[in-house]
């Protein structure tokens, strides 16, 4: 690369096809929500994908014309992942009367669909799916591991000892 012209972009197929895999993965995301009646749901989360690597593609080609400008692209991607956290924030709701914050899976859902959109709109295909994999393995897992974790110290001294009754009284 000598970086006075960069082939990013091979070709209209690639980019629909970067940008299909980019909803197919938000969609996917999105079902996880929806099924958990979530606020954020399939559409939501297609769209975010879709529009980050709608966004991280056009940068791509227009930094690739002239001198190529790999900060040029770093900008863009730091652009995205700092505005998804608007959306990501209006997800979020401090239940007081309960003492909880509800949707901070549902944001973080939401800012990875964007990190994938970045990965696949890059090009990043091996990156992105693994990135998919393990996100669809920590919303389908983490919930039970949670449960369990909570069963095993939840009810435990600060000592590390189980707590509750004990007998010989």
């Amino acid at each position: 690369m000598d970086g006075s012209s960069v082939d990013l972009i091979h070709g209209n197929w690639d980019v629909i096809g970067r940008l299909l895999a980019a909803m197919v993965a938000g969609f996917v995301l999105g079902v996880n929500r929806d099924l958990r009646g979530k606020a954020a749901g399939v559409r939501t989360h297609g769209l975010v994908a879709i529009g980050a690597s709608l966004v991280t593609i056009i940068s791509m080609e227009v930094a690739s014309v002239g001198t190529y400008d790999p900060n040029a692209i770093a900008r863009v991607v730091q652009g995205i992942i700092t505005g998804i956290g608007f959306i990501g924030g209006g997800v979020i709701l401090k239940l007081p009367e309960h003492r909880t914050v509800q949707g901070l899976t549902t944001a973080a859902s939401v800012w990875i669909a964007a990190c994938l959109g970045i990965s696949f709109g890059a090009g990043m295909w091996r990156t992105a799916v693994f990135g998919l994999v393990l996100t669809m393995l920590a919303l389908l897992t983490g919930g039970a591991i949670e449960l369990i974790a909570t069963r095993i110290f939840k009810n435990r001294d600060p000592d590390g000892h189980a707590s509750g009754h004990q007998s010989g009284h």
